[in-house]
């Protein structure tokens, strides 16, 4: 039986991702936040920081005032390094506690990949193995035999979703992918400007990261646990001068005698009862306008001016299905409740 009311706390409350995350909780009927925390603001309203926020909510403090025995879930919302500490003190003290981390730390399942990207060492390896990476229309099924739920990068959910169903009926050359990303700047997070220091931020757009963007160690991971096979792609991302969405441009070869009706008829019967993910007529443009401030992904094939070569568009909120909406869609999963609850 779905569990009536959810006692939630939420640490990391003032990034922009957990002010996403805070707004869309305080709407849900089955929520009851208890906690939120930050090491900064401390004993501030969140209203101050988001007017969306219209409930009255507890006052912002340090996780050490979190009563861990009363709380049912924790949503973590922190730099990468920092959830993992958390998770470990509180892990077998507590559980009956959910964990869900919005950072990096629980995505790869090799520690020594997660050292060798994120350069830092991970303090829980026992723990790291008993934790779901979760696309939510991945996992609809499993996940609710784990404790430690770790949401996907941004980039790599609207990548994933796209294509991911036909690498796994084998219609597409699995070398030479390329995949070209743009994002909002709110995705490299509310110290952007100390991470991208180019002219002309918020009026340009930049390219970066081209031969190794962390976010490629997951897709690695997770292209080879799906097919079986090790997919070569290149992958690019660029901030462009809008707040929020990702649009990923993926170029792929078709197999001989595969069309592009093909390639759109198997992302829809595989997405057909993914209530968030839409799949456009083929060869309709898309773009970012339709999928902001909400939990969808639009996804469209066009084809190109060369037989066999399609490109594939797919479209998410970076806030939202690529981080916080998402993170509520994997609470719903694991509590038994209508995944699109608080989130339509």
């Amino acid at each position: 039986m779905p569990k009536s009311i959810i006692k939630a706390a939420i640490i990391g409350a003032t990034g922009y991702v957990g002010l996403d995350l805070i707004y869309l909780l305080s709407k849900h009927p089955n929520i009851k936040i208890m906690n939120l925390c930050a090491k900064k603001n401390i004993g501030k309203n969140i209203k101050f920081f988001d007017k969306r926020i219209k409930k009255n909510l507890p006052k912002i403090t340090n996780v050490n005032k979190i009563n861990w025995s009363t709380i049912d879930l924790v949503f973590l919302s922190l730099p990468n390094g920092e959830a993992q500490k958390i998770v470990k003190k509180n892990f077998y003290k507590y559980p009956n506690i959910k964990f869900i981390d919005l950072s990096a730390d629980f995505r790869l399942n090799n520690v020594k990949n997660y050292k060798n990207w994120y350069h830092k060492i991970h303090h829980c390896p026992e723990l790291n193995k008993q934790a779901i990476y979760s696309i939510s229309e991945f996992v609809k099924r499993k996940i609710k035999d784990f404790r430690i739920i770790s949401n996907p990068g941004c980039y790599p959910t609207s990548i994933q979703l796209a294509i991911t169903p036909i690498l796994k009926k084998n219609l597409i050359e699995t070398k030479n992918i390329i995949i070209d990303s743009k994002s909002g700047f709110s995705g490299a997070g509310k110290n952007f400007s100390k991470k991208f220091k180019q002219k002309n931020l918020f009026k340009s757009t930049f390219a970066y990261s081209a031969s190794k963007h962390r976010h490629m160690a997951e897709l690695d991971q997770e292209f080879l646990k799906n097919t079986g096979k090790k997919i070569q792609y290149t992958f690019n991302p660029h901030i462009v001068p809008s707040f929020r969405g990702i649009i990923s441009s993926i170029y792929v070869s078709a197999k001989d005698n595969v069309s592009g009706s093909t390639l759109v008829r198997t992302l829809q019967k595989f997405h057909k009862k993914n209530y968030f993910v839409k799949i456009a007529k083929y060869n309709k443009p898309i773009g970012t306008g339709n999928i902001l401030n909400t939990n969808k992904c639009e996804i469209s094939v066009c084809s190109s001016r060369y037989k066999n070569k399609y490109i594939i568009f797919a479209s998410i909120d970076n806030l939202v299905k690529g981080a916080s909406g998402q993170a509520i869609q994997n609470m719903n999963l694991v509590y038994g409740l209508n995944e699109s609850k608080g989130l339509r």
